[in-house]
């Protein structure tokens, strides 16, 4: 979307780079090998800066605070895109209906008779918010757990005797497989909203108004619209590209 808007209404091109995990991204940018790449201010938080939620002050939000502290590196995140795409523990229709599940704190009783799964980067040590960390918060000790790659998450849920899993609030893949999402019932999780980061000297080179042409897309994909639009392409498997213009179209920011 970023791509389309900018070339569209500048004489910016824009490289759209082979895709690289979370962490990795950050390093270009931060780096100077890229110049932006969408994030969430609680990946910045907890796996870039490597600060806990009670580190932000009173009175403050998260991305007030990671923008405070991005800025002192000529970082910075743009406006926030609406969803709130934080991490959270899902379980199976079949899981739910057995043990009657509502929240993480639910889970401790029964875990031990469960297989959870969550991405590599889960179960490493970069970060507040890992798979370590959450099990000490709610008391977890799982029957087994495994190390899957992300587009395998909901096959091992569903065919590999997989009874809970990390996700995340937008995915598509909650929608068509009806996961049943737990109440973060001991607020482990942070706010992960939406947000591109960017390297602020973009500005000085491409001009201010690039700076309004990136922020377009400001509130416009809370947590249901983005679940639908990655429903289309990990569920429909429609082209990234043609949804993508397609709902700037729609919202009248591409002719």
């Amino acid at each position: 979307m970023i791509k389309m808007l900018v070339e569209d209404r500048t004489d910016v091109v824009v490289e759209v780079l082979e895709a690289k995990n979370a962490l990795n991204s950050y390093k270009e940018v931060e780096r100077g090998n890229a110049d932006a790449f969408k994030t969430y201010d609680g990946t910045v938080l907890a796996t870039f800066l490597r600060y806990s939620v009670k580190a932000v002050p009173e009175g403050s939000t998260v991305y007030e605070f990671v923008n405070e502290k991005l800025a002192e590196d000529n970082l910075e995140l743009l406006k926030k895109l609406g969803n709130n795409n934080t991490y959270a523990i899902a379980v199976t229709p079949a899981v739910m209906e057995k043990y009657n599940l509502k929240t993480i704190s639910d889970l401790a009783e029964c875990a031990p008779e469960l297989v959870f799964c969550a991405e590599h980067e889960f179960f490493n040590e970069e970060g507040n918010i890992k798979f370590g960390t959450l099990s000490e918060k709610y008391g977890l000790t799982f029957k087994d757990t495994r190390s899957v790659d992300i587009a395998m998450k909901y096959l091992a849920l569903f065919n590999e005797g997989v009874d809970v899993a990390l996700v995340y609030a937008t995915d598509g893949m909650n929608l068509a497989t009806d996961l049943v999402i737990l109440e973060d019932d001991k607020g482990f999780f942070p706010d992960y909203y939406g947000a591109l980061m960017v390297r602020s000297e973009i500005f000085d080179k491409y001009g201010k108004e690039l700076r309004d042409v990136m922020n377009l897309l400001e509130g416009l994909l809370p947590n249901d619209e983005m679940t639908k639009l990655t429903y289309e392409v990990d569920v429909k498997l429609r082209d990234v590209n043609e949804v993508a213009k397609e709902f700037l179209v729609e919202k009248g920011l591409l002719k």
